[in-house]
C-alpha cells in the first residue's frame, strides 16, 4: 500500500497561515489523485503532526512519509521534527516513518518568489529586500544570503537578505545597507510559505524605511510549490523502500 503523505508546517497563531497550508495541501491532492494526503503542524495550529501519525497507525497504516513544508533546514527540521517522529515510533511498534528533505531553496520555489515581484515598479534607485524568517543556524541564513547574491545578478538590482528574527541583517539594517548603495525604493520579496505575523511585521518595518515599498505575496498554494512537495514525497518513498523493515 502506498504510504500516506503527511505535510507538516510550522503552525501560527495567525489563522491565515493554517488556511494557506490547507489550500496548498488541496493542490497537492489535486495533482496527485489517489494519494492519501494530510496536513499537520508542529505547533500553534491543529492538527499536530504527532496526532495525525498516531491516527494513521490506529487506522492500520504501518508506514508514512512526512514532508516538512519548511524553506530552510534549521532547528525545526533537524531537531524538533525528528524528536516528534521518534516519539510516535516509540509508541507505535512496526510503524515506519520516513521524513523527506525540506522544500528548501528549490529552483521552482525561487521561480515562484521571483514571479511575485512582477507587479513591482522598477525605477532608478530600486533595490530588493529578500525577507526570510531567520535562524540561529548560520547555515540556514547562509542559504538565504546566497539566494540574495544570485537574485542580484539575475534581476540586475541591488538585493540584500533581510531576516525577521534571530539573525542579521534585520529589516532596518538591510534597508540601510541598500540605502548606502543608492537605493531609495524598496521591493520586498517573500521567502515565506504563508502569510502570518512575521510577514506582517516585515511589511511594517519595510514601509517605515520606504512608505511606498512593494510587498510581495508569499509562495502559498502555487501549483509549483505542490510539485516540489510531491517530488520530496517521491524521493522519500524510494528511501523507505530501500530501508529494510525491522523484524
Amino acid at each position: 500500500m502506498t504510504p500516506p503523505l503527511v505535510a507538516v508546517a510550522h503552525g501560527s497563531r495567525d489563522p491565515r497561515s493554517a488556511a494557506t497550508v490547507r489550500a496548498l495541501v488541496d493542490v497537492v491532492r489535486a495533482q496527485a489523485p489517489g494519494l492519501d494526503v494530510h496536513e499537520s503542524f508542529l505547533d500553534l495550529s491543529e492538527p499536530r503532526v504527532t496526532d495525525v501519525l498516531r491516527g494513521l497507525y490506529a487506522q492500520g497504516r504501518r508506514s508514512a512519509v512526512v514532508v516538512p513544508l519548511l524553506l530552510g533546514s534549521a532547528f525545526h527540521a533537524r531537531i524538533d521534527l525528528p524528536a516528534l517522529v521518534d516519539e510516535v515510533t516509540s509508541e507505535c511498534p512496526g510503524f515506519r516513518i520516513q521524513v523527506s528533505d525540506v522544500l528548501g531553496a528549490d529552483p521552482a520555489l525561487q521561480a515562484v518568489a521571483l514571479d511575485r515581484l512582477a507587479g513591482a515598479r522598477r525605477r532608478s534607485g530600486t533595490g530588493v529586500l529578500l525577507s526570510a524568517v531567520g535562524s540561529s543556524n548560520p547555515e540556514a541564513n547562509a542559504v538565504v544570503a546566497g539566494l540574495a547574491a544570485r537574485w542580484e545578478k539575475q534581476l540586475g538590482l541591488p538585493v540584500s537578505e533581510a531576516f525577521a528574527s534571530a539573525a542579521q541583517p534585520d529589516i532596518p539594517a538591510a534597508a540601510e545597507r541598500l540605502r548606502a548603495r543608492g537605493v531609495r525604493h524598496l521591493i520586498v520579496a517573500s521567502w515565506f510559505l504563508a502569510p502570518g505575523l512575521l510577514p506582517d511585521r516585515i511589511a511594517l518595518l519595510a514601509r517605515d524605511a520606504d512608505p511606498g515599498a512593494f510587498i510581495a505575496e508569499p509562495l502559498a498554494d502555487d501549483p509549483r510549490v505542490a510539485d516540489v512537495v510531491i517530488g520530496r514525497y517521491a524521493a522519500a518513498v524510494a528511501g523507505l523502500l530501500r530501508t529494510p523493515q525491522a523484524a
